[in-house]
């Protein structure tokens, strides 16, 4: 389980879904871990689609690596469908490019199945989630007043194997 603690906005909980993304759930869990989460942003948000966050870069602090996406469309067999609450890797038009950044779906998107690594499902916190999808944005979709993620905290995860994860951010 993890907790992405919302400053202003409470708190949302997921179960991690390592049987379907073990790559990309054990690089969140090592990256919340590490305090990497703290104080970013949801930088990029649709209502009625999708919430994300964990861009790094604004603050110098990028991650460095990335990794393989877990998704049909790149050869692994990740049944977790992007329904409300689905969380998900963020990356760009290359299928291994994911790092830092996720999303949270707010409602279905049945388009992004098989295209994108998902990996956890909202167990609490829907209304938080409805409250941030509900901000005010700009014409890029970033929030007019920042929705400033405190911490992502790890319970009961135990450690798990995933190849190199990088320090250097």
């Amino acid at each position: 389980m993890v907790s992405i603690y919302v400053k202003d906005y409470g708190v949302m909980r997921f179960t991690l879904d390592y049987e379907n993304a073990p790559i990309s759930a054990s690089n969140f869990v090592s990256l919340a871990r590490k305090g990497y989460y703290e104080n970013l942003t949801f930088h990029r948000i649709i209502k009625n689609f999708m919430i994300q966050g964990g861009d790094g870069r604004p603050r110098g602090r990028h991650v460095g690596y990335t990794i393989k996406g877990e998704f049909r469309s790149n050869g692994v067999d990740n049944k977790l469908l992007h329904k409300r609450g689905v969380l998900s890797m963020a990356r760009t038009m290359y299928k291994d490019s994911a790092t830092s950044q996720f999303f949270v779906m707010h409602k279905d998107a049945p388009h992004l199945d098989g295209d994108y690594a998902a990996f956890g499902t909202m167990v609490e916190g829907f209304d938080v989630l409805d409250k941030i999808a509900g901000v005010r944005t700009d014409r890029n979709d970033r929030p007019l007043t920042p929705v400033v993620i405190e911490k992502v905290v790890v319970e009961d995860e135990p450690e798990r194997d995933f190849p190199t994860i990088d320090d250097s951010f």
